[in-house]
């Protein structure tokens, strides 16, 4: 009984995620007979509610390739902090080898400007508002793993203030006061 209700709660979760074809690549590996042909993918994998994985799959047709990608994307769920459901909460920047990236909040209607496979990943994510930018590698997975990266590293206030030891409200009215004294010294 405990177990079908645990398989229903798994079925439900899996039918509430989104997956994206990020990158196939075909890679041919020459051996005694000639060559043999198999083919790389990476899948993202995210319930747009902050939620995301990422995964490669390699196998000799493309349909299994993409299987074994979106299954072990599934696997490596993270949880990611939203600001509103819809943006970051604050610019953060990641590096996996020569990928580097730049991610920076948006106010509200700007949208997704960001390219590729990061693009992607922030459309599985939920992030309505995002500005991104790409320096260095080109190369899906670097990107992708760099992505990752920064995204691992954005704290949300309620985790500053739990390290701090420190009230929520103390640490966001920080954040509107510096904000509040720029526009200030900016306008004089």
């Amino acid at each position: 009984m405990a177990q079908q209700a645990l398989e229903r709660r798994n079925n439900k979760t899996e039918k509430e995620l989104v997956e994206k074809l990020v990158h196939i690549n075909r890679v041919a590996k020459t051996v005694k007979g000639g060559r043999t042909m198999s083919f790389a993918a990476v899948v993202v994998v995210g319930d747009q509610k902050g939620r995301i994985g990422f995964g490669t799959g390699k196998a000799t047709e493309v349909p299994d390739a993409i299987t074994k990608a979106t299954n072990e994307a599934k696997k490596n769920m993270i949880r990611i902090p939203l600001r509103e459901g819809r943006t970051l909460h604050h610019d953060v920047a990641g590096r996996f080898g020569a990928g580097k990236v730049f991610l920076r909040t948006a106010p509200a209607g700007t949208g997704v400007i960001a390219g590729g496979p990061m693009r992607a990943i922030f459309e599985v994510l939920g992030v309505q508002d995002v500005v991104a930018k790409s320096m260095g590698s080109n190369n899906p997975y670097n990107m992708i793993k760099a992505t990752f990266n920064a995204l691992e590293a954005i704290n949300s206030p309620r985790m500053v203030a739990a390290k701090r030891g420190k009230k929520v409200g103390d640490i966001v009215s920080r954040r509107e006061n510096s904000t509040n004294a720029k526009l200030s010294v900016e306008e004089a």
